[in-house]
């Protein structure tokens, strides 16, 4: 059933899961978790983040395209933060570059896992995937340059050795990093709305999606005081669950960045259905926009919270990423904005960004 028509009754799985997972957190918070506890309450986690999804998508409907797609970019980067930031209070071994691992595979997964699946999806099903140039270039161009200005250029600075930041460096990248952001969320909400709307094919799923009504405002602010719930709950629940990822990829014997990739995938596994779905409905400029929005809300939110959290969190902080990883980055730049720049792409643009994601996954496990 489409979200807009849901109700969400209180014995709704989407209303039942969030309370549950939060009773999980107040059980498990500050314990030592057997096997058993653990695996409870990564399931909790789980549901409590596609619950937490919908709710987010039931808002999207009542506020229509592009807030719809910001929306699920705040909420899923708001997990993804708050993720980061409890893991790194733990002040495990690792922990220094926790936020450059995880910011950076949330650029690979959505700048080519999300785009890659969504081109696929719809060339697969129109032939041709067709969507707004303007819009996406300008998406692209603001995740670049947020990733060079965050994660490149902390390995070519001199002043403090390594790829680290001075303190004021580091309040300049932030700085930078919100006033890119809000500018962005301006140019798509406001000012080029229209950049941001998907392209009209005509097709009988967009004349069908087009055809559903929006929620009530009763409903979206039921779903959006639920969302906070869903939140509150997946951040606690991850952090009940963070010694146990941590032990397993130590014991694995995998390097540390695949926490990073692990949070990443988590985060952004609903976004990424949610994506695909759009593409199955003719609308691949909202997976676009899901895509490149939560490459930039990842960069442009992350890195000034982490500059925040830096003041008492103990330790370096390492944000510069090394050579393998900045070819990859560069490798997705020049081939996004080669993908781009027609408007319109076929099963290849979306099989090449899903190879470049795949090898980002290999050398991840095996760098």
């Amino acid at each position: 059933m489409n979200a807009a028509n849901r109700t969400s009754p209180l014995t709704d799985w989407t209303v039942v899961v969030p309370v549950v997972a939060l009773v999980a957190l107040v059980f498990s918070w500050g314990r030592e978790l057997p096997g058993f506890a653990v695996a409870l309450v990564a399931l909790c986690l789980a549901g409590a983040v596609l619950a937490a999804v919908h709710h987010a998508e039931v808002v999207a409907l009542r506020v229509g395209e592009p807030f719809g797609s910001l929306v699920l970019a705040v909420a899923v980067t708001i997990i993804e933060v708050a993720l980061i930031v409890t893991l790194m209070a733990d002040a495990k071994g690792g922990s220094s570059s926790l936020a450059r691992d995880t910011v950076f595979a949330a650029v690979m997964i959505t700048c080519n896992g999300i785009v890659g699946l969504s081109l696929l999806v719809g060339a697969l099903r129109n032939r041709v995937a067709v969507f707004n140039a303007e819009g996406s270039g300008a998406a692209l161009a603001t995740v670049a340059t947020l990733a060079t200005l965050s994660l490149v250029l902390p390995t070519f600075t001199t002043t403090k050795p390594g790829p680290e930041f001075t303190s004021a460096q580091l309040a300049f990248a932030a700085v930078a990093s919100l006033a890119l952001y809000g500018l962005f969320v301006a140019v798509q909400t406001v000012r080029h709305r229209d950049y941001f709307l998907p392209v009209d094919t005509g097709s009988a799923a967009q004349s069908k999606d087009s055809h559903v009504e929006p929620p009530s405002a009763g409903a979206a602010l039921l779903s959006l005081g639920l969302l906070l719930v869903a939140l509150v709950a997946v951040v606690g629940d991850a952090k009940a669950v963070s010694p146990t990822i941590e032990t397993a990829v130590a014991n694995a014997g995998l390097p540390n960045a695949v926490v990073g990739v692990i949070i990443a995938l988590l985060v952004l596994l609903p976004e990424t259905l949610a994506a695909v779905r759009a593409a199955r409905r003719d609308r691949v400029q909202t997976s676009i926009n899901l895509a490149y929005g939560s490459a930039i809300a990842s960069i442009g939110l992350t890195v000034p919270a982490i500059a925040l959290a830096s003041v008492w969190l103990s330790g370096p902080l390492l944000l510069g990423l090394g050579p393998t990883h900045m070819v990859l980055l560069a490798l997705t730049v020049v081939v996004g904005a080669l993908t781009v720049v027609p408007g319109r792409a076929t099963l290849l643009q979306g099989g090449v960004h899903l190879v470049i994601l795949a090898a980002y996954l290999f050398l991840a496990v095996s760098p």
